[in-house]
């Protein structure tokens, strides 16, 4: 209903996770997002790149070559580095452009999208830290029905930002919460969800943590893959 909260939600929770985004390269590896419309993660990223005074800022297809130049001539300079990237694309990069950058933010966004055999995540990201030398893969939590996000530095745990909460529930009954540490069924409350629900049951699985930091395991049994885990071409 009202876009203004959206860009005003993400541009602050991303600020508060990494930073003035005027200081940060913004580079997308995003071929099969930028294929199709509507994309909230497209829209996101395009808003951060306009916040971004790096003139490197750019969306990457299949460009493989022109990206490894780019981030080449980032690390020279010493340009604090974001790269989002669909998980295919990046492993298809690293396949021929692996190099040390340890420096680097690796954002994976995650899918396959048909693309390629599905793996752990522990699997992905290890293959991803190995070809960059970095000690953690970032990750984004978020999905079309909420406005806010949860960020992961490292090891799959997620933080969030003070207006956005998770709580787990029983995977036998819904309506009993769980304490930290068991695992059930996520659920999100997310107060920027000013004009829709602002309380989501999820079909991810996963647990909290007494700092409230939490983290996925999986999707129940039989649930159908959704929103930007599957783009249909």
């Amino acid at each position: 209903a009202d876009v203004s909260i959206y860009e005003r939600t993400f541009r602050r929770i991303f600020e508060d996770f990494y930073g003035p985004t005027t200081d940060i390269a913004i580079l997308a590896l995003l071929p099969s997002y930028l294929e199709r419309s509507g994309s909230s993660l497209i829209y996101m990223i395009d808003d951060l790149m306009k916040q971004s005074k790096q003139a490197e800022s750019n969306y990457f297809l299949y460009n493989h070559q022109e990206l490894y130049d780019t981030l080449i001539q980032l690390k020279n300079k010493g340009t604090k580095t974001i790269l989002f990237g669909v998980t295919y694309a990046l492993l298809d990069f690293i396949e021929q452009y692996a190099f040390e950058f340890p420096e680097l933010i690796i954002m994976e966004t995650g899918g396959m999208k048909g693309k390629r055999k599905e793996m752990v995540k522990q699997e992905i990201h290890q293959l991803l830290e190995d070809a960059f030398k970095v000690n953690g893969i970032h990750s984004e939590y978020g999905m079309t029905e909420l406005l806010s996000q949860g960020y992961s530095w490292g090891q799959g745990i997620f933080h969030l930002p003070k207006w956005m909460k998770v709580l787990i529930r029983d995977t036998n009954d819904p309506l009993s919460l769980i304490s930290s540490n068991s695992t059930g069924g996520i659920n999100v409350i997310d107060l920027a969800n000013r004009y829709s629900c602002s309380f989501i049951a999820t079909q991810d699985l996963g647990k909290i943590y007494q700092d409230g930091s939490f983290e996925i395991l999986g999707r129940f049994d039989q649930s159908d893959i959704r929103g930007c885990n599957l783009l249909v071409q």
